[in-house]
């Protein structure tokens, strides 16, 4: 029996679970099992219902050893005794190898957001008037302007969205993690790059795309909701991933915004800028999708250092010296030196 087939049809059609959760659940198995075959069995058949606690320690073990992180390394664990609790449940295995397995504990990483001088660098670099141009411009004030996260963005359809009146905000609607919905606000500039693409998205809409098997109703070739996909790329296909991120990746050497970041940075760029302007946590939960608050409250340790670093440059008791003042230039009380 084809239990991890079993199980990805589970996800999918019994838990809901998104296409990318389905894609990370699959390439984790199969990574296992690939381990079990070549470097604990030694090319004898791998059967992933044939395993103890100890071919899953030895596996983590030689995760840790090429060098991965412990978050990833906690994830595929994960993935992992998912997998194993279904088989316990379906009654294949009496208990789950994985469960007596301790996570790894994770790294401590605070998010990395972008400054508002280089968002503003980024969003307000030059665009041309192409469709594309228009394209790019959208998809990153959408991102900044939501918070939402790069698969939500290319997951969502021209349905999902309410422009509102000429001059207001905008609604989004959002299938986030656990297919959960949320609605958020897009204000006025993502919105108006929004109707600037979608007042052209007609050219790549009718754009030719090579075959791959076809689907009833549409061209040949295009998947079942590419039609109503609101990002479209060059071959009238639903943008992927990758794809937001090499836009990305373009615009910022355009703006030469010389900062490391990815589509998540602009996610952390919202929350924290939200933060710092005054928005409560409990909004920005809301905002993000996060189930939990603690997960949102990583935020505030963001915006503390930022404070302890203003603090200790510009008190003069912090701790840190200030910068030699030039001789002649008035002190504090206006009196020279």
């Amino acid at each position: 029996m084809d239990h991890v087939g079993d199980f990805l049809r589970h996800l999918q059609f019994g838990v809901n679970a998104s296409p990318q959760t389905v894609r990370c659940y699959r390439a984790d198995l199969d990574e296992f099992q690939s381990f079990l075959r070549t470097r604990l069995l030694h090319g004898a058949r791998a059967s992933l219902t044939a395993v103890d606690h100890l071919a899953v320690r030895a596996y983590l073990s030689f995760l840790h050893a090429r060098g991965v992180s412990r978050a990833t390394v906690a994830r595929k664990l994960a993935s992992l005794r998912s997998f194993y609790r279904h088989l316990v449940r379906g009654g294949v295995l009496a208990r789950s190898p994985a469960a007596l397995v301790a996570t790894p504990k994770a790294e401590k990483r605070l998010p990395h957001p972008m400054t508002r001088d280089e968002v503003e660098s980024l969003l307000d670099s030059a665009f041309g008037m192409s469709v594309r141009d228009m394209r790019d411009r959208a998809i990153l004030e959408l991102l900044y302007a939501t918070g939402i996260r790069v698969g939500e963005l290319v997951g969502a359809d021209l349905g999902d969205l309410d422009l509102g009146g000429p001059d207001g905000d905008g609604m989004l609607r959002v299938l986030g993690k656990g297919r959960k919905e949320r609605m958020v606000p897009v204000g006025t500039k993502a919105v108006a790059a929004l109707r600037a693409y979608l007042g052209l998205r007609r050219e790549l809409s009718g754009a030719p795309r090579r075959p791959r098997g076809g689907s009833a109703g549409g061209p040949p070739g295009r998947r079942a909701g590419d039609r109503d996909a609101l990002f479209l790329n060059a071959r009238g296909g639903r943008l992927t991933d990758r794809s937001v991120r090499r836009i990305l990746d373009a615009r910022l050497r355009r703006a030469a915004v010389l900062t490391h970041v990815s589509p998540h940075s602009l996610r952390h760029s919202f929350a924290t800028h939200m933060l710092d302007a005054g928005a409560d946590l409990r909004s920005i939960q809301e905002l993000l999708g996060h189930a939990s608050l603690s997960t949102t409250q990583k935020y505030t340790a963001v915006t503390t250092r930022r404070l302890l670093e203003v603090y200790n440059r510009a008190h003069p008791r912090s701790g840190r010296r200030p910068p030699p003042r030039p001789p002649g230039t008035p002190g504090p009380s206006g009196a020279a030196r």
